[in-house]
């Protein structure tokens, strides 16, 4: 505007905020602009779809006989998927786009959150080196916890849509506490942020424990006495002017890397290695399916199915007999109990898997008309991918075809053993259960039937042992033996019996055998003990199982914030 002599006043800028019925008012203002050469600003234009429509024919009757100087800028959310793309071709076709990228990395981000501020926001407080020492360590709490996200469910279970206003609202509020009181109330500044400003966006218990554990890290008294990091490397700096601050970034923040979060660096490994695997699964897709793979080559898509599905038919073992097995067990045990319905979902799954590749096999010899499923269930098993038709009949899994089914395998001979005498196995395989919380609930009403105790007033006690399960010839007398469990983001130290800290490209060592028993809740010691949460898989967040207490000489934050779970797959 300033190039063009164009000179802005409330006469020739019309700006609309679009919702809520504005559209009469955006027609109106478009009308009157185009006649006297104004500006119009559209904001958040994805709120009204169903005007968008008359927005594109109002626009392309405008661009004929308009004034010169009539502009119209429009502005929208970013879709969240493809099928929320609602803006019409022709207003994109005729657009100078212009996107706003969120910055990468801590550096932009840090940087990014002081810009919402000034030389005056840092001199408005009258307890300036408290203001100015929070209002610094709030701007890296919120770099930290809006850009953590990229390192998928180890940074955050779920990912939130954390935003400046966030960050604006929670200064604000540090303005009118330290105003109104002579001492730093930490404890109600946390509570503010973490579970109100922040936390209101947070649906998942473990995402909120680590938006408190980075807060209570970050505001504290010690951080007024010069004693506080913020990242390794990075201590919090003193009371500095605004130009000083961001002279600081530049100076002392270290280059970006996993340890600026608190995560270990096999955080990045794992993240960039998913992000290949996706990009390269996706290049697959994209293939030719019916031409020859090549010289010397299985043949065509066809050919490599069939000999796919014809192995898999012969693989599978029978369902399991429940008649005979109900007849076989002498008492319904917990154990018992869980072991047959065990079997019942096993025996829906097969069938299905039965079912779906004998039907495919008569369509690809020309015996029944090939459907959209079986179309579907060709194209999956030539790419390696399972079906979801079966996963739906399953149990989370992030694995491909082949070690999917090979799993499965597994745990049909897992159950065949424990089911011919449902004596319960020296270690219990639990990841190759489809319902692990199962057998870990009757561990528990084991224990309270033998002891009459009272199973409300119960808890899970976890003893790492030093041991693989080849060194176990029998379950113990109470509880179970676990085996098959793998951490993620540290690993266990079985000499001194304790988390420790990962090895560089080990990212998700084996545990030794654990020795899980039931004991009253009042009996436990929580005292210098991690509360680890046990995951189905590397997705985490609904995959969650159960919280193992596992024994810890740092302290438990330092895990909270590297993100270190158990899993039951990897």
């Amino acid at each position: 505007g300033k190039k063009l002599g164009y000179t802005f006043n409330h006469g020739n800028l019309h700006n609309v905020s679009l919702g809520q019925g504005q559209e009469v008012v955006a027609e109106q203002a478009l009308d009157v602009a185009a006649k006297e050469g104004h500006w119009v600003i559209l904001q958040n234009i994805h709120l009204v779809a169903k005007w968008l429509s008359s927005l594109e024919k109002r626009l392309e009757q405008l661009s004929q006989g308009s004034h010169r100087d009539f502009r119209v800028f429009l502005s929208a959310e970013p879709a969240p998927c493809p099928e929320s793309h609602i803006i019409p071709q022709g207003i994109l076709e005729n657009c100078i786009k212009i996107t706003s990228e969120a910055p990468t990395g801590i550096h932009a981000n840090l940087h990014k959150a002081l810009d919402n501020f000034s030389q005056d926001t840092l001199e408005m407080c009258s307890q300036e080196k408290e203001f100015r020492s929070i209002l610094f360590a709030l701007c890296y709490f919120h770099a930290v916890v809006a850009e953590r996200r990229k390192f998928g469910p180890q940074g955050w279970n779920r990912p939130y849509p954390f935003s400046t206003g966030d960050l604006t609202i929670s200064v604000n509020v540090l303005y009118n506490y330290l105003q109104a009181s002579s001492k730093v109330p930490y404890d109600d500044l946390r509570y503010l942020v973490g579970e109100i400003m922040y936390g209101g966006h947070i649906t998942d218990d473990w995402d909120r424990r680590l938006c408190r554990t980075y807060l209570e890290e970050f505001i504290k008294p010690e951080m007024l006495e010069g004693e506080l990091c913020l990242a390794p490397g990075f201590p919090l700096p003193g009371n500095m002017d605004y130009n000083g601050y961001h002279q600081y970034i530049d100076d002392a923040l270290p280059p970006e890397s996993p340890y600026l979060y608190g995560l270990h660096p096999n955080a990045e490994i794992g993240f960039l290695t998913q992000r290949s695997e996706r990009l390269l699964r996706t290049v697959l897709e994209l293939q030719p399916r019916d031409s020859s793979t090549g010289q010397g080559a299985v043949g065509t898509q066809e050919e490599m199915v069939q000999a796919l599905l014809e192995e898999m038919l012969e693989k599978l073992t029978d369902e399991f007999n429940m008649a005979e097995l109900l007849a076989r067990v002498e008492e319904r045990t917990p154990y018992a109990v869980v072991a047959l319905q065990e079997c019942e979902r096993m025996n829906a799954l097969t069938a299905e898997l039965r079912r779906s590749l004998a039907e495919l096999e008569l369509g690809l010899k020309g015996e029944l008309t090939m459907t959209s499923e079986m179309e579907t269930l060709q194209s999956c098993l030539f790419l390696g991918t399972v079906p979801e038709s079966w996963l739906r009949r399953s149990y989370p899994s992030t694995a491909s075809l082949a070690s999917w089914f090979a799993d499965l395998l597994a745990r049909i001979s897992e159950l065949e053993a424990w089911t011919r005498d449902f004596s319960l196995p020296s270690t219990l395989w639990l990841g190759g259960f489809f319902n692990p919380q199962s057998i870990l609930t009757a561990v528990m009403q084991s224990t309270a039937r033998k002891n009459r105790w009272p199973l409300d007033r119960m808890a899970l006690q976890c003893d790492v042992t030093k041991k693989s399960r080849e060194d176990f010839a029998s379950a113990p007398r109470e509880g179970a033996y676990v085996h098959g469990l793998f951490m993620e983001g540290a690993r266990w130290d079985a000499q001194a019996g304790t988390i420790t800290e990962a090895r560089l490209k080990e990212l998700t060592p084996a545990m030794p055998v654990v020795f899980i028993r039931a004991v009253p809740d009042d009996k436990q010691d929580t005292r210098g003990l991690y509360p680890c949460p046990l995951y189905k898989t590397r997705q985490r967040g609904p995959t969650y199982v159960w919280t193992f207490n596992l024994k810890t000489k740092e302290n438990p934050s330092k895990w909270v914030l590297a993100g270190v779970a158990l899993l039951l797959q990897i």
